[in-house]
């Protein structure tokens, strides 16, 4: 493909992809690969260039820009070697008329900007969550030690105490060490809030957001596979996928309960006042994921977060219920905005005064509300909030 049909193709994948975040529909990685699996004639190169001018047209655009064309052209104002290339030839985009609307920069719509400041993230820190993030992996101690483990590539340790860090793009899943379940992808600060749980062996543990089972796999080497690690979610498609990666991690203390969303209490009733700890991986808004998926901005709207917010509170009430006298509740959200977390956090324990905040000793992150905010300008992670009672 010539640079030029890169572009064109890079603006019709746009279209696609604005109109699936309007509609909630399919995300951005998804209608990428559906689209190189059933165009052939891409070969990687013209595979990895599209990606590159895609994702870069999505993070110069603030609100959901009006076409892929008007997206491509904010693009075109930051990047001098994509203007020419809009030059009518064959596969190329239209040349660019006089007045042609560009669609418009910034961080996100006008009205999630507002908040986040609201939430005390000042411009550096929300311009720093449309960055591109590092490959963060996790060494899995069922089966190896980051101090003796040896990978094909260089890598920097990260402050997680099995995290390490690589470049972006990595091919990870070539390794014999990630296929034979040495290593794991997860942020640094995903197992950040895993250690603030302080699973121990031994103890009951209940993951109550498991999904794909991320956060489960670290819970089990914490656990040393000792004990009982129960991996509960409503989705069934999510966490059909934990078994073969539990296989693969060597996570045998795992069980899995599929959930009745708003009834969820009773298929977890057996565990009712017996868990040691409980982990609240809450579904948010990901704000502190735009790094990954930064077309997640413009899928959410004010009545969406409401929703999840409301989930937030149920499944911190909930948790309430299954966790034994003096054990403990972590609550993380990968959100930097307070009504997700601070104010989430404090609403709960304004709903339960038999619980008191307990403090986090981790490694990044500053305080914030009664918990703890790990940022990308700050700790170079994801966006999180992470918060203990008991």
């Amino acid at each position: 493909m010539t640079p030029a049909a890169r572009v064109q193709t890079s603006i019709e994948l746009l279209d696609t992809i604005i109109a699936s975040a309007r509609a909630k529909g399919a995300p951005a990685d998804r209608i990428l690969a559906d689209w190189f699996r059933n165009n052939r004639f891409a070969g990687s190169k013209d595979r990895r260039a599209i990606r590159a001018l895609v994702y870069a047209a999505i993070r110069a655009c603030g609100p959901v820009p009006a076409s892929g064309r008007a997206a491509m052209l904010r693009l075109a104002e930051t990047d001098d070697d994509i203007r020419p290339l809009f030059d009518g030839s064959n596969y190329g985009p239209a040349p660019i008329g006089d007045g042609e609307a560009v669609a418009e920069g910034g961080v996100a719509p006008a009205w999630l900007v507002e908040r986040l400041r609201g939430s005390a993230v000042d411009d550096a820190e929300a311009a720093a969550l449309l960055e591109r993030a590092p490959l963060d992996l996790r060494v899995n101690t069922l089966k190896a030690e980051r101090a003796t483990l040896t990978l094909p590539e260089p890598f920097e340790t990260t402050a997680a105490p099995q995290g390490l860090r690589l470049p972006t793009g990595t091919l990870v899943e070539q390794w014999p060490a990630f296929r034979e379940g040495a290593v794991e992808v997860q942020d640094t600060g995903s197992q950040l809030a895993c250690a603030a749980l302080a699973a121990r062996p031994g103890e009951t543990v209940i993951d109550l957001c498991a999904g794909g089972g991320g956060k489960t796999l670290a819970l089990a080497a914490a656990m040393d596979n000792q004990g009982r690690l129960i991996a509960s979610d409503t989705d069934r498609g999510r966490l059909s996928r934990l078994a073969p990666r539990a296989e693969r991690a060597g996570a045998t203390n795992i069980e899995t309960v599929l959930l009745d969303p708003q009834r969820e209490m009773e298929a977890l009733e057996p565990f009712a006042g017996q868990a040691d700890a409980v982990l609240i991986d809450a579904p948010c808004s990901g704000t502190g994921t735009w790094r990954r998926n930064p077309e997640a901005r413009w899928r959410l709207d004010e009545g969406e977060l409401a929703r999840l917010c409301a989930i937030q509170a149920r499944l911190l009430d909930l948790a309430v219920g299954l966790v034994r006298p003096g054990g403990r509740i972590v609550y993380v959200t990968c959100s930097l905005l307070d009504e997700e977390g601070a104010d989430q956090f404090s609403g709960f324990l304004g709903r339960h005064p038999q619980l008191a905040a307990r403090e986090l000793a981790l490694p990044l992150g500053r305080a914030h509300g009664q918990g703890v905010r790990l940022s990308p300008s700050r700790d170079g992670t994801d966006g999180f909030f992470i918060a203990c009672a008991g």
